[in-house]
């Protein structure tokens, strides 16, 4: 009972910072429909950073397995780095995603409740018909990105899988055993690319139409 108590008292209390949040950028000018197209542009841009950053893990992957001398306790250092600033990159994308699900969730919710307030059922009726089409243009907007989320879940557990290995195993032997690694994980890096290219073209393709 007392579980039930609290999440229905965060779900309130989330609902009442998302509306001053709202109220806040509504008297800047900007209504929900503005909030959505900067989010999807914020979106855009940090998959575009992402694919950057993963690209730049993988150079220093590459760079390490082909490693024939030299300080080799500086390039691990490099690789881990980059892998680290994968995972953040990635937790920015995650969460710019979020942001837009949430922004486009309470858009359409009340678009939904403002068209019960109209008097003219012909003005309904054709407010009712734009929101079903905004809301159809937005769900392979919505698919995409998450699938181009889903694709940073496997390039990152193999980095972090090379990181723990080298992080206990630093030698020339060890080095040797992971070449070819890179080579694995550029496919998946590629695949990674493509989902987020094609993520990247829906967004631009969404954003025109609102």
């Amino acid at each position: 009972m007392r579980s039930r108590l609290f999440l229905l008292g965060l779900a309130v209390s989330l609902a009442a910072c998302n509306t001053v949040y709202y109220a806040a950028w509504e008297k800047l000018g900007y209504e929900k429909r503005d909030l959505l197209k900067s989010a999807v542009k914020k979106a855009r841009g940090e998959q575009k950073d992402a694919g950057e950053q993963f690209q730049d893990a993988l150079t220093q992957l590459k760079k390490l397995t082909n490693y024939n001398g030299g300080n080799l306790e500086s390039a691990y250092n490099r690789f881990k780095g980059e892998y680290e600033d994968c995972e953040a990159q990635a937790t920015r994308v995650r969460g710019q995603i979020r942001e837009v699900d949430t922004v486009a969730r309470d858009l359409f919710r009340e678009w939904e409740s403002e068209i019960r307030q109209y008097e003219n059922a012909s003005l309904a009726a054709d407010s009712r018909r734009k929101l079903a089409d905004t809301r159809s243009r937005f769900e392979p907007l919505s698919r995409s990105l998450h699938s181009a989320e889903a694709t940073m879940e496997p390039v990152l557990r193999q980095f972090h899988d090379q990181v723990l290995y080298l992080k206990h195993n630093l030698n020339a032997a060890a080095i040797g055993s992971l070449r070819g690694t890179a080579d694995n994980i550029q496919s998946d890096i590629q695949r990674l690319l493509d989902q987020m290219n094609r993520s990247i073209a829906e967004a631009d393709r969404f954003i025109q139409t609102l």
